[in-house]
């Protein structure tokens, strides 16, 4: 199958989408776990809203992309930021380790569908191909953070590291209405 130019502009305005609501996404989720260690854990609110200010330049990096290319939001920007409070919510009231292994969860598989668009892009949108490769390095350095502030981890943990991975997979997807396996299969066949 040959890719058509229209179905290319069509991939790159929903990986600008997707991206823009994942770094809405992590916004929440740092703001919201933010909240609670004010009261709980303040000798991490400082790690949490310097990881919170990386995603804030992410946003309006791919805001601004976003305009440039005629892209609007995505439709289900409403999911992104209601599940990120949550997200950040919840796992910062389980305790302080559960915020690292939130935060590897979602740095992992944010980074690998990264790399997946990196692919794609790099004969595609050089402009969007360097505006993701600039950030890359952010989100690798937050996973590795939170693998080393982390305090071990349970089988408990693990199950949610999973489950984290999966629904930030999940949001993934239903953004981009299946681009990624679309992606995939695209890289293999050129």
């Amino acid at each position: 199958m040959i890719v058509t130019p229209a179905r290319e502009g069509r991939m790159i305005k929903r990986i600008l989408r997707v991206n823009h609501a994942g770094e809405t996404g992590a916004i929440k989720i740092y703001g919201a776990q933010m909240a609670v260690a004010r009261r709980r854990y303040p000798d991490i609110v400082a790690s949490l809203s310097e990881m919170r200010k990386d995603e804030l330049r992410h946003c309006a990096l791919f805001r601004d992309a976003m305009r440039q290319r005629s892209t609007r939001p995505c439709r289900v920007m409403s999911l992104w930021s209601l599940g990120g409070y949550v997200l950040g919510g919840v796992t910062a009231l389980m305790g302080r380790n559960m915020i690292w292994i939130c935060t590897e969860a979602v740095e992992t598989t944010v980074h690998q569908h990264l790399l997946e668009q990196l692919r794609y892009l790099r004969s595609r949108d050089e402009a969007l191909f360097a505006t993701i490769d600039s950030i890359t390095d952010e989100e690798l350095a937050h996973r590795d953070e939170a693998r080393e502030r982390q305090t071990g981890r349970t089988m408990f943990g693990n199950v949610m590291f999973r489950m984290i991975s999966g629904l930030t997979a999940a949001m993934i997807w239903l953004s981009t209405w299946g681009d990624p396996s679309l992606m995939i299969r695209d890289l293999r066949r050129s």
